[in-house]
């Protein structure tokens, strides 16, 4: 199986797309979109190309997705969970605008047969405008009498998810009204509170509070006890008291830190760009990070020439992750 350049840390690599490990007996880490909530490639490149147009969108439209990192969907993340009797659990963290397409590409690629548990970091729709496809994988029935998926969020989330999706978390049917099949959700409020974990699936998640802008919360996740995996998709801003939980001088150094970064230079309200995210790794000091949640400024190939450079010279193995990349991991 052929690696990606970046090191080996104990119980887990990075791998290039392949399925032939989908019941290895080990836990994995897939990452079905790394891109930002527009997605790669940008649509105004494709309907207003520039002269010369648009490298990487360009690209990312030319070559099949299993051998195209530059191909962005949303940001979203499956832990493929593997228990100590050998069962598979299958997490999902988001499931955003492009959910059904991402299933497609990478739940058949993977061999990925259900979604177990769904676990929501906010309520934007690059989080959540997939939920009214959980019905197309979840059992066939016309009265909805199937088991419901759980579901994880904020007391937040919750409130605009029964304004933008009523029909998805309303309980009874009025009397007479007809039974249309919808997807079938069991919903559970967690805390924005770093000492609140809740259990999905039999794997314990922290929640971890980070700003996204200075008048939102979003929740980021960490996870696994034999290797600590923090993921955190939407962040301008990581209070003192989530950082503490996270960093190597804090509550204890991470294995994984998978990391936002929307643009290569500068700032943003909302998010980190990469110079604050390479910050952002210096202070917490991850044995390795995967940044994601790119927009068409970067060239996966070209830049993570720079950031293999970086990781020399910082003495932290950083790249960015990709559409498709497999993870395995010992949770």
């Amino acid at each position: 199986m052929a690696t990606l350049n970046c090191s080996d840390h104990g119980s887990h690599r990075c791998t290039t797309p392949s399925n032939d490990a989908a019941d290895d007996g080990q836990s994995a880490l897939i990452f079905l979109g790394t891109g930002s909530s527009g997605m790669v490639p940008n649509l105004l490149c494709m309907i207003q190309p520039a002269d010369p147009p648009c490298p990487v969108c360009v690209q990312s439209l030319s070559v099949p997705p299993e051998q195209n990192p530059n191909y962005r969907c949303n940001t979203s993340l499956l832990i493929d969970y593997c228990q100590s009797n050998g069962k598979h659990n299958y997490i999902v963290i988001d499931v955003g605008k492009t959910f059904r397409e991402t299933v497609l590409r990478w739940f058949t690629f993977h061999k990925i047969p259900r979604v177990d548990s769904i676990i929501l970091t906010h309520e934007h729709a690059d989080a959540v405008f997939g939920l009214d496809d959980i019905r197309s994988i979840q059992p066939y029935s016309p009265t909805n009498d199937i088991d419901p998926t759980s579901i994880y969020l904020s007391q937040l989330s919750m409130e605009s998810i029964s304004e933008k999706f009523p029909y998805l978390v309303k309980k009874k049917r009025k009397e007479g009204e007809e039974f249309r099949r919808v997807s079938q959700l069991d919903w559970k409020i967690i805390e924005e509170d770093c000492n609140k974990p809740f259990l999905a699936s039999g794997l314990k998640f922290v929640p971890l509070p980070v700003m996204h802008g200075e008048d939102y919360i979003c929740l980021g996740f960490l996870f696994g006890e034999k290797s600590r995996v923090a993921y955190i998709s939407d962040v301008s801003r990581i209070p003192s008291s989530t950082e503490y939980v996270i960093s190597e001088s804090g509550a204890g150094q991470l294995d994984l830190l998978i990391l936002d970064a929307l643009y290569k230079t500068g700032s943003h309200n909302v998010h980190f760009c990469l110079p604050q995210s390479l910050e952002t790794l210096k202070r917490l000091r991850p044995k390795q990070a995967l940044l994601i949640g790119m927009t068409h400024q970067f060239d996966y190939h070209k830049d993570n020439e720079f950031l293999k450079d970086w990781s020399r010279r910082e003495g932290i193995s950083v790249q960015f992750a990709h559409d498709g990349l497999r993870v395995p991991i010992n949770l």
